[in-house]
């Protein structure tokens, strides 16, 4: 890992690393754009035979083999699943159950004026895609968390992709109900949820984090008029910020390990005023990372202690830097956290608990969005339908107003509508 100061004689150098850390940007890798953009444009317009050639090209299907993987091989990766980990996927499907239904916004109604009744009907998207990688390792928690929060939203078709999806993530896919799985992967599949095919029915949107050419590809589909689809979000690799003044070294380390084993490009940082403790986390960070050679790489790439010259410092930096992840050291703390994806509070909060276990969604905003938004939720697959009732007393009391902005504006037939009604009242 770096140190950095931001004070003193290599402050203008420190300084200006924390610049370029929070000015990072979404990580969207535009040397793959052409061939995502050959893959999208070829599945829009082929279809099936498109998909097909992709699939067997990056992803090795064999020919004969259906796209739709069958729910009874669902069934029996959950017949055949190790009792404790079926204990685990339920317990980690409970909490992300309750942590959504908590977020539900509801129906209200409102009477501004008299005789006017305003409010708002929530109602689920029709469809959703939900993209669960399959590279390094098996990831049946993506399918928990990008699945349940649109069951309780009450989406009606929930679509899960996987290029390979391992045992426990078909088991995963049967426990949650879900039915519709197909046995594809990269942009091809992305464009195929976008598109629809032959094969694959087209979705409302496309949830879930993917590699460059997935990311790329959202990016595509989301700016194409003629695909009509919404994405998530632009996740890049994982990132990781602790901002501490007491924490242990050694427990700093290990979540900075763990978020960096995710991939090369992931980024981990520590804030703190206390060069000493800076020291010790770097320290311990080098050698728990022996022997992981992925989190060893992200580190000597992207990880970074930063020595702030003042509590308030360090807190502006943490959220300049609007990391996925954030640990702070108190409850407390959160009083100036704004920018972060999901906060974890004190030394008995490793991040990865959130990454399987604690409720709140694991797929989060990378690259400096957490500025712009939080993780996924269960708004996420909802849309919000506001609606407006006059009677003929209240028309005739506010029509007046509204007929005023509408010819300020130049909309003759604005205004004209709004008497047209206010003369029948």
């Amino acid at each position: 890992m770096q140190i950095v100061r931001t004070t003193g004689i290599s402050g203008r150098r420190g300084r200006a690393r924390v610049r370029e850390l929070a000015g990072r940007g979404a990580a969207l890798d535009n040397r793959v754009l052409p061939a995502a953009q050959r893959i999208v444009g070829a599945v829009h317009t082929q279809g099936d035979r498109a998909l097909r050639s992709w699939s067997a090209k990056l992803d090795g299907l064999p020919a004969k083999t259906p796209f739709a993987i069958p729910p009874e091989e669902m069934s029996e990766a959950l017949r055949t699943l190790a009792p404790a980990m079926l204990g685990a996927l339920e317990q980690a499907a409970a909490h992300i159950r309750s942590f959504a239904e908590r977020q539900m916004p509801g129906d209200w109604d409102l009477e501004p004026a008299p005789g006017l009744l305003v409010g708002q009907r929530v109602r689920p998207l029709d469809a959703v895609g939900c993209y669960v990688p399959s590279g390094r390792h098996p990831l049946p928690s993506t399918l928990l968390m990008t699945a349940i929060p649109a069951q309780v939203a009450g989406v009606r078709r929930i679509v899960a992709v996987s290029p390979h999806p391992a045992p426990e993530v078909l088991a995963a896919a049967a426990l949650l109900g879900i039915s519709e799985f197909y046995r594809i992967g990269g942009a091809q599949a992305v464009a195929a949820l976008a598109f629809g095919t032959e094969s694959v029915p087209r979705v409302d949107k496309i949830v879930g984090p993917g590699n460059a050419y997935v990311t790329a590809a959202k990016r595509l589909v989301a700016f194409d008029a003629s695909a009509g689809v919404g994405i998530d979000m632009l996740a890049g690799p994982t990132e990781i910020v602790v901002t501490s003044e007491t924490g242990a070294p050694e427990e700093i380390a290990a979540d900075l390990v763990a978020q960096s084993e995710h991939d090369p490009d992931s980024v981990a940082i520590f804030v703190t005023t206390r060069a000493e403790l800076a020291r010790k986390v770097a320290a311990a960070a080098k050698e728990q990372a022996r022997g992981n050679p992925i989190a060893a790489l992200a580190l000597d790439r992207n990880g970074v202690a930063i020595i702030a010259g003042s509590l308030e410092e360090a807190h502006g930096i943490t959220n300049e830097l609007a990391g996925e992840h954030l640990t702070v050291d108190t409850l407390e703390d959160l009083g100036w956290v704004r920018n972060a994806g999901s906060v974890f509070v004190g030394r008995w909060s490793p991040q990865p608990m959130g990454d399987y276990l604690s409720g709140p969604n694991h797929t989060l905003p990378t690259g400096g969005q957490a500025r712009l938004r939080g993780g996924l939720s269960v708004h996420d697959y909802l849309k919000i339908v506001t609606v407006q009732q006059y009677t003929a007393e209240a028309l005739a009391e506010l029509a007046p107003a509204a007929i005023r902005i509408a010819e300020a504006e130049g909309l003759a037939g604005h205004a004209e509508a709004i008497r047209a009604r206010n003369r029948g009242a």
